[in-house]
């Protein structure tokens, strides 16, 4: 049995964190570094779609006359020109 004033704490328990800034990740490097911290696993979010992003960012009139204008323009574009 250890002496009393020598008790060692064994705790190992997963918490979720979420990064505020880049720097955080240089800190938790250094906390592994010196086995403070494991870090399990970096989640990587997949990029949103700009479909997604933009959703219901213009009134649809507004977009139903660019999408018309796009639409004018891709003909305009395609044609043959002599």
């Amino acid at each position: 049995m250890p002496p009393k004033h020598l008790i060692y704490w064994k705790m190992m328990e997963t918490v979720l964190v979420q990064i505020n800034d880049k720097k955080a990740y240089s800190l938790l490097e250094n906390l592994e570094d010196l086995r403070i911290i494991k870090v399990l696993r970096r989640m990587i979010q997949p990029p949103q779609k700009l479909s997604e992003k933009y959703a219901g960012k213009l009134p649809s009139g507004i977009a139903n006359d660019l999408q018309d204008y796009v639409t004018q323009s891709r003909k305009e574009w395609n044609r043959q020109i002599i």
